[in-house]
């Protein structure tokens, strides 16, 4: 059985890509920092993509999924990233920096949401090999209805060029993440069958200055 602690997660590919080719679906991106959740039986853990505990960093994602009514009663292993999201519904990074290098909640901080994009473990058993839309079901099956602090993060199968351009132009969003509907998950690879296809302009966290170990 797959623990969190043996789990890295899967790293995205960058390359020239189009979005016409079928056999992909296609997720909005973020602009948060990595983390990976293993919960039930009424506990919560958080890891950092670079292996930090980050359990009592952001309790508005561990009371939730401490909390969250699963049967069977797992344990169950998420990956996604947490966020700040302003009044429109996008990522804000620099407010997100701001909370995350305190490592905690404090009073007036803004609150942060798990937005949730695939499934690792489920009961205990492991994930990573189905295929990449029969892991997004059971994932949406989980979090149907997602709790406060929780957001799932919904796949679009559909041409991808549509959505840059009604979407993620228009919104100023980061970009997309581009998935192949077939693909299994690869724990600490950097694949091609994940590819991000970022907005021109677009300015990647890592370049926005000092971080905390969240990333």
């Amino acid at each position: 059985m797959p623990h969190l602690s043996d789990l890295k997660p899967m790293l995205l590919d960058e390359r020239p890509f189009d979005l016409h080719a079928p056999g992909w679906a296609y997720e909005i991106k973020f602009d948060g920092y990595r983390l990976m959740a293993e919960f039930g039986q009424g506990k919560c853990l958080l890891k950092t993509r670079s292996g930090a505990n980050a359990t009592t960093w952001f309790p508005e994602i561990t009371r939730p999924l401490s909390n969250i009514k699963v049967f069977p009663e797992g344990p169950y292993i998420v990956d996604g990233e947490v966020c700040v999201i302003d009044d429109q519904g996008r990522s804000d990074f620099d407010r997100l920096h701001a909370r995350a290098r305190r490592r905690s909640w404090y009073g007036g901080c803004d609150p942060v949401t798990f937005c949730v994009f695939d499934l690792l473990t489920a009961n205990g058993a492991d994930q990573t090999q189905c295929p990449y839309l029969e892991r997004k079901e059971r994932l949406q099956r989980l979090f149907k209805p997602a709790p406060p602090g929780i957001t799932f993060v919904g796949q679009f199968e559909s041409d991808g060029e549509l959505l840059f351009q009604g979407a993620v132009l228009p919104l100023e969003l980061e970009g997309l993440i581009a998935k192949k509907v077939d693909s299994t998950y690869a724990p600490g690879v950097r694949s091609s069958d994940w590819v991000k296809v970022k907005r021109k302009g677009a300015v990647l966290a890592q370049r926005l200055g000092p971080q905390p170990s969240v990333p």
